[in-house]
């Protein structure tokens, strides 16, 4: 970790972001032709996998279990596509991005106008110290940290466990947190109109599944593809953000192209988990420039090949993130609780 701290180093003083976002500007525009193509394929796949699903929990439940973890990589790959849609990458025109992420966001259980909003927030403050609370996972410093009283710290340490971070948590955030749009008043009708919308529109696809295929089976056949899908998709926004070398900043040091650039990561995965996660773990130039549809982000880092070592991260390195709990101002790095407690 220390050898990829230097060469983030040496390559950040070597690459200007604000010349790169220039840069990047050409490769902004769809192709309707590969979104329709990316759409029907990531679609068909989960539906194929779904049913196949449902058709072997007549006879065993574990091979159920075993065809919901494909099925909740397309679940997942769907919530990616919707991801796009957000930020007006997938197609040229605002309706019809916002109305597949609408009735994407049905099927992930996520109103989507609710998310966009709180998206957007995070693109506009990641790594800033001074604003964080809105789209992130909740990062303490050390010395807010030691700060806490002990109750309060307890609870921190809890949120931040593997167990209730990408297990418990993304089962709770996609299948309740997401039924109300909490932080939106009353006054804002288009976020209340978003979520109560989705939740009818769900309700109303689950009870026509129910009608057919029974409650039981629906429900053992839907429940651990969609947490499946959950959990994949909080660990990728983790690992994302939440590595050694991330980028925490108080105003005025914080930068909005430096926060991007060089406070997400390159998550380098093997090539068919790079396409089934929808090259989101080309994250430091997406938050870059949002406007870039995940499938010419390839292209990017092969017209661009320093881009591709900036922030680097291998599957490997990345299980090591998990222990990374609190920023250092210090050092300026993620530290564990171990190692404050060392620091101190």
């Amino acid at each position: 970790m220390d050898t990829m701290r230097q060469e983030a180093r040496t390559e950040r003083n070597l690459t200007p972001a604000r010349d790169l976002l220039k840069a990047l500007a050409r490769y902004r525009e769809p192709n309707h032709m590969r979104s329709v193509l990316e759409l029907i394929i990531t679609g068909g796949l989960f539906v194929v996998f779904w049913v196949a699903a449902w058709w072997a929990f007549s006879i065993s439940y574990w091979l159920t279990l075993a065809i919901s973890v494909p099925a909740g990589a397309f679940l997942m790959r769907l919530f990616l596509i919707k991801h796009d849609c957000g930020h007006g990458a997938f197609f040229r025109t605002r309706v019809f991005n916002d109305w597949v992420g609408r009735v994407l966001g049905v099927l992930t259980l996520t109103p989507y106008d609710v998310w966009r909003r709180s998206h957007a927030t995070h693109h506009a403050t990641s790594g800033n110290l001074d604003k964080r609370g809105t789209g992130d996972i909740d990062t303490l410093t050390v010395r807010e940290y030691r700060a806490l009283p002990r109750l309060r710290r307890f609870s921190y340490r809890l949120y931040r466990h593997p167990l209730i971070m990408f297990g418990v948590g993304p089962a709770y955030h996609f299948l309740l947190r997401n039924r109300l749009p909490l932080g939106f008043s009353r006054a804002d009708r288009r976020f209340w109109i978003s979520a109560m919308g989705t939740n009818a529109t769900i309700a109303l696809v689950a009870g026509i599944m129910i009608y057919f295929l029974g409650a039981g089976p629906f429900l053992l056949v839907q429940l651990p593809i969609t947490l499946l899908a959950a959990s994949i998709g909080i660990w990728l926004f983790y690992v994302q953000h939440q590595f050694e070398d991330t980028f925490w900043a108080e105003a005025p040091a914080w930068k909005s192209h430096d926060a991007a650039l060089y406070g997400s990561s390159h998550y380098d995965l093997p090539g068919v988990l790079s396409w089934i996660t929808a090259n989101i773990g080309v994250h430091h130039v997406h938050h870059l420039n949002s406007r870039i549809p995940f499938y010419r982000l390839p292209q990017v880092l092969r017209d661009f090949p320093e881009l591709a070592k900036i922030r680097r991260l291998t599957l490997m390195q990345s299980f090591v993130c998990v222990r990374l709990r609190l920023w250092d101002e210090g050092q300026r790095k993620l530290v564990s609780f171990s190692e404050a407690r060392a620091l101190s």
